[in-house]
């Protein structure tokens, strides 16, 4: 994968993402949406006391997004399992606050609140063979971003190669609507974690290793994380 016109590698996304997003374009729009505003670190931990109480608050937080560059509709949450559900957990760690802690073997990733809590999304992460594991920090970040695919998925897809110079940032774009790009020691990974527009994928591994978010669980977390935020990949 590429962003603003980077040669992806290892952590890009592959053909089934891009395919999925030339569908998209084709023959209907079925994305992800939400509403971030009054959640806060309550997220629907701790206050759900029924599966029709769980349903509602999910219904209201991942709403539509009318006021958005790109107007976000709702999410269909039928196809997203109630565990991955934004909510606030515990979660004992020496992480300090604002850390963002991604859990591949369970498709979670963690902002670390402070006081034994974080708030926990539901991801998609690498598919076999993309997974990978370490420090790394949020260097740069992006709304909206430009998507280009790599020269080695052009000659796999030919019908790719109209994206050669970028993808505009929209719905169908693969990066979505925030993107956190993720750095080691001063150069950037190619990975990213970004707004997903797959609620399926949700709690699968997908990616050639980068880690999805619902479009509001993204633009949730994006709000609340500068740059040089410390992101920590725990092995799979």
């Amino acid at each position: 994968m590429t962003m603003d016109g980077r040669q992806a590698g290892a952590g890009g996304f592959d053909e089934t993402v891009l395919s999925s997003a030339r569908a998209r374009v084709l023959s209907r729009r079925t994305f992800l949406a939400g509403s971030a505003a009054g959640l806060g670190a309550l997220g629907l931990g701790g206050c759900v006391t029924a599966d029709g109480t769980m349903l509602a608050e999910a219904t209201k937080v991942y709403g539509p997004m009318p006021d958005e560059k790109f107007p976000i509709p709702a999410v269909d949450i039928s196809k997203v399992d109630p565990k991955y559900y934004r909510r606030t957990v515990r979660y004992e760690t020496k992480e300090a606050p604002g850390t963002i802690v991604v859990d591949p073997r369970n498709y979670y990733v963690y902002r670390i609140e402070g006081d034994g809590s974080a708030t926990r999304y539901g991801a998609n992460v690498g598919r076999d063979g993309f997974l990978w594991s370490g420090d790394a920090y949020v260097g740069r970040k992006s709304e909206w971003a430009t998507w280009t695919p790599p020269k080695e998925m052009i000659r796999r897809q030919p019908e790719a190669a109209k994206y050669a110079r970028g993808m505009p940032g929209g719905l169908d774009n693969p990066l979505g609507a925030r993107t956190l790009h993720l750095y080691q020691n001063g150069a950037y990974t190619l990975y990213t974690i970004y707004a997903s527009s797959e609620p399926e994928s949700i709690g699968s591994g997908i990616t050639s290793g980068c880690v999805g978010l619902l479009s509001q669980d993204m633009i949730h977390l994006y709000a609340r994380t500068p740059v040089k935020t410390k992101v920590v990949v725990l092995p799979a």
